[in-house]
């Protein structure tokens, strides 16, 4: 089982730092671009987000995401389907200042 959704992150926005409890996410970007910051363990990586990237999140990393010029706009799964509001674990400290 899997849950889906589909996200906007609005043009020139930046979210919060997170990591998650017991899901993964596997996510494919539709249009427009920005990056994601991933963290687990002692590794950190910042990857370009476009159309047609697909991106994995494994439960436990922490990670942040930026939109650029243009409206971010992907589909995320994740697997097993989302818990609820207390899944999500916020980090006091990403690679960007949230907006």
């Amino acid at each position: 089982m899997a849950g889906v959704a589909h996200c906007t992150l609005k043009d020139g926005k930046i979210s919060k730092a997170v990591c998650h409890k017991t899901v993964s996410e596997i996510w494919t970007i539709i249009s427009g671009s920005g990056q994601i910051w991933r963290k687990q363990d002692d590794t950190e990586s910042i990857t370009n987000l476009e159309a047609g990237v697909t991106i994995d999140i494994a439960v436990g990393t922490y990670f942040q995401y930026c939109s650029n010029k243009n409206d971010l706009v992907f589909i995320c799964v994740t697997t097993p389907p989302w818990p609820g509001a207390d899944e999500i674990i916020y980090i006091d400290k990403g690679a960007w200042v949230p907006t």
